[in-house]
């Protein structure tokens, strides 16, 4: 039988650079959520949230939603169980009062206290496995990725 001079290219999944984003992602997302899940009983979509709204004092939803990249109908069911649970409030904006500021109440900011240096010291556990100049050369070709997909 001849040899084909086209042969079609092939697509090998666990050398493909989207998906070993997705996966490493997911894997980096499920280290991280030991620490918010087991000791705080919050979900992805309510770390995501808090860390947000604590960075971002009176944020709103449609902000929240763009800057974490996840889906209004998410950030609005964890919005609401995080009302529920007393740790965000709402108050409307005072350029736009059909519009709901949210921010940390009292109980969310000393959660919040007690989360970030947790998650700050995760972050450089999972890190801890680069070299510094591995580390510059992650974080730099990070940023350059995200520009390119103008995040």
């Amino acid at each position: 039988m001849p040899a084909r001079s086209h042969e079609r290219p092939t697509l090998k999944l666990p050398q493909f650079v989207p998906f070993r984003l997705n996966r490493l992602a997911g894997a980096v997302s499920g280290y991280l959520a030991l620490i918010y899940r087991d000791r705080f009983s919050l979900e992805v979509p309510e770390w995501r949230v808090m860390a947000t709204v604590g960075q971002e004092r009176g944020c709103t939803a449609q902000f929240i939603a763009a800057s974490t990249r996840m889906h209004k109908t998410r950030v609005s069911r964890a919005i609401a169980q995080l009302l529920r649970r007393g740790l965000i409030e709402r108050a409307a904006s005072e350029l736009d009062r059909r519009e709901m500021q949210l921010r940390l109440s009292a109980a969310g900011r000393r959660l919040y206290a007690q989360l970030v240096p947790l998650a700050l010291s995760r972050e450089q556990e999972l890190l801890s496995c680069l070299s510094s100049a591995e580390r510059r050369a992650f974080l730099d070709a990070l940023a350059r990725l995200e520009a390119l997909l103008q995040l």
